[in-house]
């Protein structure tokens, strides 16, 4: 598969450094060629998610930031990142990578659900939680993403929840995703598509899971038919 050369993580170190105009326009051959570069990483990553699943899109995030309503007016990402979404109602989730020197990662899942499918999944775990809790204790789901990431939580309880419920840890969760960090050697290694690729591979049983959770019923009735 394709490799990322070190390059691409130097030009976004010293672009970090160097966050303004005329920097970029001086730097701007690099950019692209980079930019080329990476393009063909994530298509590899495709290519080898295609293997066993259906990506019916990619999308690369632009560098240049939307500074309209932020404090830091800095007009560019010092990182590279881009995601691969899944085809068809029958295959939700969706999966991230982000490209930035000492702080790259993968991630997947549920950033944020429309609230009719957060109320699905919260009703879900409210009922039973048995299925969700064996496909986070698989040894392997584990050990590469710890658990789902609990950042993004109601502070007790969601309206019309019990707030002593034995899954409001579940419950209690507005985003259901997972990350997992690569350090730099990683990212520059020959084998990074073949591993990005392998943890991507790692939340299917989650994916199956949560796409059964979202395309039924309570009752476990089909929405699709």
């Amino acid at each position: 598969m394709a490799a990322i050369p070190a390059e691409c993580l130097q030009f976004l170190t010293e672009l970090k450094k160097n966050n303004n105009k005329d920097w970029m326009d001086a730097n701007r051959a690099r950019y692209k060629k980079n930019e080329a570069t990476l393009k063909e990483f994530y298509a590899a990553v495709q290519e080898g998610l295609n293997r066993n699943d259906v990506i019916e899109k990619l999308k690369v995030f632009r560098i240049n930031r939307d500074i309209r309503f932020s404090k830091n007016k800095t007009p560019y990402n010092a990182h590279r990142s881009a995601s691969f979404s899944r085809e068809g109602a029958n295959r939700r989730g969706g999966y991230y990578l982000r490209i930035e020197p000492g702080a790259s990662a993968m991630a997947g899942g549920f950033w944020a659900p429309e609230p009719a499918d957060l109320l699905r999944i919260r009703k879900e775990f409210e009922q039973d939680a048995t299925p969700m809790r064996a496909v986070l204790a698989k040894p392997a789901f584990k050990k590469a993403f710890g658990g789902l990431n609990a950042e993004y939580q109601v502070k007790t309880a969601p309206k019309g929840f019990n707030k002593e419920h034995p899954n409001i840890d579940l419950i209690r969760n507005k985003a259901f995703f997972v990350v997992h960090s690569f350090t730099d050697k990683e990212v520059l290694a020959p084998d990074f598509a073949d591993k990005v690729v392998h943890h991507f591979e790692l939340l299917r049983p989650y994916f199956d899971l949560m796409t059964e959770i979202l395309t039924t019923d309570l009752n476990g009735v089909s929405l699709l038919d």
